[in-house]
């Protein structure tokens, strides 16, 4: 499996394409808001002939959904997350006003819930779900353990982890869940986070002062 990285929109929040030799691909976390990122987006898969499946959502936070109804409506694909996070695509265009953002349509809903343990497939590709609640009620990773990789949204970040003070956010649980379900990995996953550098399972557990 292959990873390509997007950096969008004014919260720099990563968006996440994984393929593989079939030629199929998922898009994690769609957040393109321009339609220049949205072409930067759409260009990438047809320059590599890929054919998008799912879409895969590590939580449904504004951030994470702005190019939702943009993938859904062009490649026709379902929308896979956590039933627990389902609100705030229902809130999302009141939501994105507060930030002075105007989304000129109501986002997709989740069409496929994906719970702690599921297995989401594509292509040639298997990921399991961890869910791990705190930064939002259904944050989930998809981690693959063939490809030695953690795609984990806002749960954990380099030397940091997801803020718990939004709606549904609640720090106890974040911390257990990932001392608990992230942290208990192959210290050698690579870790692709919602925002900023990808990281290690080793690296955080060494280095991480929220989870020492």
């Amino acid at each position: 499996m292959l990873i390509e990285i997007f950096c969008f929109n004014p919260f720099q929040e990563n968006t996440f394409v994984l393929y593989d030799e079939s030629g199929e691909c998922v898009i994690v976390d769609p957040g393109c808001l321009s339609t220049q990122e949205e072409k930067v987006l759409s260009d990438f898969i047809s320059a590599n002939s890929l054919i998008p499946t799912k879409v895969l959502l590590t939580h449904s936070h504004i951030d994470h959904i702005f190019g939702l109804k943009y993938v859904v409506d062009k490649y026709k694909i379902p929308v896979v997350g956590h039933p627990h996070d389902a609100f705030f695509l229902a809130q999302a265009k009141d939501y994105a006003l507060q930030f002075g953002i105007t989304l000129s349509d109501n986002l997709p809903l989740i069409d496929e819930s994906c719970l702690h343990g599921d297995i989401v497939s594509f292509g040639e590709t298997k990921l399991q779900v961890i869910h791990v609640p705190g930064h939002s009620p259904g944050g989930v990773a998809f981690y693959s353990k063939e490809n030695n990789c953690l795609v984990c949204g806002d749960i954990l970040f380099h030397q940091s982890i997801g803020r718990s003070d939004l709606p549904g956010g609640n720090y106890e649980m974040l911390i257990s869940g990932i001392k608990d379900r992230l942290l208990t990995l192959p210290p050698g996953v690579n870790v692709y986070p919602g925002h900023g550098p990808s990281t290690t399972i080793k690296f955080e557990k060494e280095n991480n002062s929220f989870l020492i």
